[in-house]
């Protein structure tokens, strides 16, 4: 099956050489969606103080205001992706876009803890929903020759909503216009959301499959229950001290993962459509791609426990944390700006590169906070370039990693692996805020002080250069090929 666009099920109109006239500012609706679902994961995090002190609320319920959130999102993402492919792209992405809107009033009016976990998790799952339509259309919209350029966007777009949740966080909390508070980091997506299900009506066109597969509601349980025993215990467990139900669903993951996996099998051998085609892991690459994907997201430890340095350390308000972050930004604009030129020369090293660039500036930054005095934030002329650099590598491997992963497969399974590899990344921040955020808090103990919170933020740090070391690795040699479509099976074969 030769890889073109997708045929929609509308008939829209046409350029001469039989294009969508419409793809960019389609491509524009869509990431907004994209943008939106990882930046309500990341804003709320610099305004968890505001919200405890307005809401009344427990330790443990400004806990679960986040992984409540990150547990939904990440199990249903899969099967949001796979909706997209089956009932259309546009019909998904416009009931999310609507459905997350809704959630976001509901956050933002919530006159209860109880009322603001609940309208999260509703606004998480319309999240998994909508997220997941953009990357899969990119298949459908655009021709070979500009396919690299909008993975590339899209990457940038995607990495950009973590920074912004943590400037936009600080700034609406700090600005706290009339009397709203934590209330506007929900309301916010408002505006935004009707300006993009408005603009999507006539500019978004329907595609789907060719192939109309059936849900697989088996596999939707299945891949359900072994994300939620991964997440979950990993996301709740820490907090909560290790309780026996957290280690009984570790111990469970591999058993749902091998129930899934034979599952998906028998219903492919049967010739059924399975929720995920296993096949596909078979292509050149893909599953160290997805392997270093999931390296990827370390860097959520970073923005928790650099906004704690920075405002249980250095004393600093939300909005200054917020804007600490600013060195960062600019690297990763920078990095995102030259990757496609950077990717052309680098060639299969490229997303190494990338990695690697993080990986030394997080480094350079743990020894530039080691050596400096407790308390006193390091001289803007060491600590701004190691976060630029950070940045710029970041910056470099986002857009690199997502045409790596994308363009290894056919529009058949483009639902399937936007799902995958916003899966992946959402159990990649859950794991770090887990296993890193833990090494912070261990290495922290009892204490309080500035040099403590120093020192173990800036070990962490050296964690997570680490685990950017290991991405560069499973990353190697997985840069710019050669691509060729296999006339026999829906997928695109890359030349290693």
């Amino acid at each position: 099956m030769p890889d073109t666009a997708v045929p929609s099920t509308q008939a829209p109109q046409r350029t001469s050489d039989g294009l969508d006239p419409h793809r960019w500012s389609a491509l524009a609706i869509l990431l907004t969606g994209a943008f939106l679902a990882p930046l309500d994961f990341f804003i709320v995090n610099v305004a968890m103080p505001s919200i405890t002190k307005g809401l009344g609320s427990t330790a443990a319920d400004v806990q679960l205001v986040i992984s409540g959130y990150a547990v939904v999102y990440a199990v249903f993402l899969i099967t949001g992706g796979r909706l997209g492919d089956i009932f259309g792209r546009k019909s998904i992405f416009m009931i999310g876009l609507a459905g997350f809107a809704f959630a976001s009033a509901l956050c933002g009016l919530a006159w209860s803890p109880s009322v603001l976990i609940g309208a999260r998790m509703l606004q998480a799952l319309a999240a998994a929903a909508m997220a997941p339509q953009a990357l899969a259309s990119v298949h459908a919209l655009f021709p070979a020759h500009e396919r690299g350029r909008a993975l590339s966007i899209y990457g940038i777009v995607l990495g950009l909503s973590s920074i912004v949740g943590q400037l936009l966080g600080g700034a609406l909390v700090g600005a706290d216009v009339d009397g709203f508070g934590w209330r506007l980091i929900f309301l916010i997506n408002l505006p935004i959301s009707l300006v993009a299900f408005i603009a999507a009506i006539p500019l978004l066109r329907e595609t789907r499959g060719e192939h109309r597969p059936r849900l697989d509601l088996g596999g939707v349980v299945l891949s359900s229950l072994a994300l939620s025993s991964l997440v979950l215990p990993l996301v709740e467990g820490r907090e909560r001290g290790w309780p026996a139900w957290s280690i009984v669903m570790l111990l469970a993951t591999p058993v749902f993962v091998e129930l899934f996996r034979r599952y998906e099998l028998r219903l492919a051998r049967a010739g059924g459509d399975p929720l995920i085609d296993l096949e596909i892991f078979r292509l050149p690459g893909l599953t160290r791609g997805i392997g270093a994907i999931l390296t990827l997201y370390a860097m959520a430890t970073f923005f928790l426990t650099f906004s704690i340095y920075l405002q249980s350390a250095l004393g600093y308000t939300a909005l200054q944390a917020g804007l600490a972050i600013l060195p960062f930004s600019a690297g990763f604009l920078a990095g995102s700006t030259f990757s496609p030129a950077i990717g052309r020369r680098a060639g299969g090293s490229a997303p190494s590169l990338g990695y690697g660039l993080s990986a030394l500036g997080t480094a350079a930054s743990a020894a530039v906070i080691l050596s400096s005095p407790a308390g006193v934030l390091p001289p803007l002329a060491l600590i701004a370039p190691t976060l630029a650099l950070i940045g710029f590598g970041m910056g470099m491997t986002m857009p690199t990693m997502m045409r790596v992963i994308v363009e290894r497969v056919g529009p058949r399974h483009a639902g399937l692996v936007g799902g995958v590899v916003n899966s992946t990344l959402q159990v990649s921040a859950a794991i770090s805020v887990a296993v890193l955020g833990g090494l912070f808090y261990t290495l922290l103990g009892t204490r309080s002080d500035p040099n403590a919170i120093g020192t173990a933020f800036a070990f962490t740090l050296l964690a997570i250069a680490a685990c950017h070391c290991c991405g560069a690795l499973l990353a190697a040699g997985l840069g710019q090929r050669r691509a060729k479509v296999c006339a026999t099976q829906d997928v695109v074969i890359v030349a290693e």
